[in-house]
């Protein structure tokens, strides 16, 4: 059967096409099983001794790709990293070309007289804390 053909298999093909794969193994690569065999062998020895068997040293990386590695990990990883550009985006975006609510809500500019007053956001506790006053007065 040709790898180009389109066409779906039914279960006997595939079961054929398995079949022949299982007869034909490929070859494995020259030293393959020796070296397999020998890390098997040191791991062997090392548990019979009741020491725990050596970790594989690790690929040594340039000092570069290990800092930014390190900043990629402080900063939270690949998505982290995604959303704190998408948000630098968005952010310069609104900055080069706010809407025009934005603008508004920036408060009056010269020119514009239709903006808001800062102090109409501010938080007021006017008359949040009298009633707790005088509840307190009434049960005393």
């Amino acid at each position: 059967m040709v790898m180009a053909d389109s066409r779906r298999l039914n279960d006997e093909e595939l079961e054929k096409l398995l079949a022949e794969a299982a007869r034909h193994p490929p070859p494995l690569p020259e030293g393959l099983l020796e070296r397999v065999l020998a890390d098997a062998g040191a791991l062997a020895d090392a548990a019979a001794g009741g020491r725990p068997a050596p970790a594989p040293a690790p690929a040594a990386r340039p000092r570069r790709l290990a800092a930014c590695a390190g900043w990629l990990t402080a900063l939270g990883g690949w998505p982290a990293l995604a959303g704190l550009s998408a948000a630098a985006l968005v952010g310069l975006w609104l900055g080069y070309a706010p809407p025009q609510a934005v603008e508004r809500l920036a408060g009056a500019r010269p020119g514009n007289e239709g903006g808001f007053d800062p102090g109409e956001f501010m938080l007021s506790f006017e008359g949040v804390f009298e009633g707790i006053l005088e509840e307190g007065r009434e049960e005393g």
